[in-house]
This record gives C-alpha cells, structure tokens and sequence, in this order.
C-alpha cells in the first residue's frame, strides 16, 4: 500500500529508507548527504562496499543502523566518476527498474515492515517522477507493507504516516 506524503523523510517511523546512488557515490548532494551527515558509519561502509564488490546499477545495498533502522542504497544511477566518488552518472529507468525490483526482493527476505523513499531518481538522477512513479507503484504498491513516498521535502516535518 503506498502513501504519498509531505515531510522531512529523516522523521519517518518507517523501518527502512530506501533512496537512489550511483555505485561510487560521494554522497555529497540531496537525501545521500543527510545520511551521510545523519549516520556517517553508513558512508563509511558504503565506501567499503563499493570498493571491494564494486556494485552495478539496477542493485542494491542495504546498511543497517545500531538503532534498527535500515538504510538501503539503491543503485539507479550509472557509476560515479572514478573509484574514490565524483560526480554521479544519470539515472535510467531501466536502471530504476531493476533497483525496485530488488527492493520487492529484499523486502521479503529481510522482513522489512515498513518503507520510506524520496521521488526516487528525480534529484540528482534527473529523471521525472511521471515516468518513475508508475514503477514504483508497479513493484510496491502490492508488497504487503506500508511504503511512504515523500513527494513533497519539508525540512523537520513530520509526515502525517498514519493508515
């Protein structure tokens, strides 16, 4: 079931948040930088992640908090410029595609209970959520959770995630 809602994404109840990188993300712009900034173990073992598997677009990576939370790194984005981070490449939809599909997976096989996620691939990815929300409800809206889309930010709201 998803909801579309207003709000600081950082303020969700939900027990994951889902969100678009590329495969050697800086997380220097947009929602990766607020994570970065609000749990710097998650970049750190990002870093690591990316230089010892190095990842592919249309994956993902799921990081999990000391306080329960799961962040999971979806890979929407073609891979940043060079191994150490740089300028992040573009957002597909194919790339999209995948990702969502992997999200569907790993939400069954980790147990997830609940999903936030931003206008996925629309900030620095440069896609239109016209074309991105219609996959995002054709890979969730029947995943058996609640899955809380942020489409409007507003810095330090909480969002109304009632059902």
């Amino acid at each position: 079931m998803i909801h579309e809602v207003t709000g600081d994404i950082l303020k969700t109840r939900a027990q994951a948040i889902a969100h678009g990188v590329a495969p050697n993300d800086d997380f220097h712009t947009g929602l990766a930088l607020s994570l970065r900034e609000h749990a710097p173990a998650l970049y750190k073992d990002f870093r690591h992640y990316c230089q010892s598997t190095h990842p592919k677009p249309g994956g993902l990576w799921t990081w999990a908090g000391a306080d329960g939370r799961r962040i999971v790194n979806l890979f929407t984005q073609d891979g940043a410029e060079g191994h150490h981070g740089g300028k992040p490449g573009k957002a597909s939809l194919q790339h999209v595609r995948h990702a969502l599909k992997a999200l569907r997976a790993e939400i069954a096989e980790q147990g997830i209970t609940s999903l936030a996620l931003p206008r996925l691939a629309t900030g620095v990815g440069g896609l239109a959520w016209d074309d991105v929300r219609p996959l995002v409800h054709e890979h969730l809206a029947d995943a058996g959770i609640p899955v809380f889309v942020y489409v409007t930010y507003r810095a330090g709201e909480v969002a109304d995630e009632r059902l």
